[in-house]
């Protein structure tokens, strides 16, 4: 695995990545693609919702779903607020929060330094990392937001509870369509 911090002659081939604590494991997310960082915050458990939706908050006027990470990785739940990025979904029109222990600083990494996942994940590992970076301080595995999305989470099948709140292919919205269809037809 190349270093991903070496240093290289093109600064158009670096990526900025935001590192992420959870537990002791460090994740990156790319910088562009975090729409906010908003700190440390309790979202509001919802009842019946899958054990990786930490809850609700307020954001912006809207109601913003929030996915625990450390639920997501079979961690157990802090019981003090932690740290929410939010996220922008263009193509679903799906805004969320992704919260984890604690967020660090930005690193510029190589893009050529992106290695796969290795073939030995479980298919949970598999389904959330995007690939790994090797830093001087360690492995850094990269996270796409889009992957940790509360609808395609509960449409894996992976995480557990998927009968619940936030469930089915395409949340409780799509529940209420197909019942909908079901009534006329």
């Amino acid at each position: 695995m190349r270093d991903a911090a070496e240093p290289r002659t093109d600064a158009g081939d670096t990526l900025s990545i935001c590192s992420l604590r959870v537990g002791a494991a460090l994740f990156g997310i790319d910088t562009s693609q975090i729409r906010e960082v908003l700190g440390t915050a309790s979202p509001q458990r919802v009842p019946l919702a899958p054990e990786y939706i930490a809850g609700v908050l307020p954001y912006r006027g809207e109601v913003l779903t929030t996915v625990c990470f450390r639920a997501l990785l079979g961690l157990e739940r802090c019981s003090r607020a932690n740290c929410v990025l939010v996220f922008d979904d263009e193509e679903n029109e799906e805004r969320f929060g992704l919260m984890v222990d604690g967020v660090g600083g930005v690193i510029a990494v190589h893009r050529d330094a992106l290695e796969a996942n290795p073939s030995g994940l479980d298919a949970r590992s598999q389904e959330l990392f995007d690939g790994a970076y090797k830093l001087p301080s360690g492995l850094m595995v990269r996270l796409d937001p889009q992957r940790l999305r509360p609808s395609r989470l509960a449409a894996s099948g992976l995480f557990g509870n998927e009968s619940g709140l936030f469930g089915g292919v395409s949340g409780s919205h799509g529940r209420v369509k197909q019942e909908r269809q079901g009534e006329q037809g």
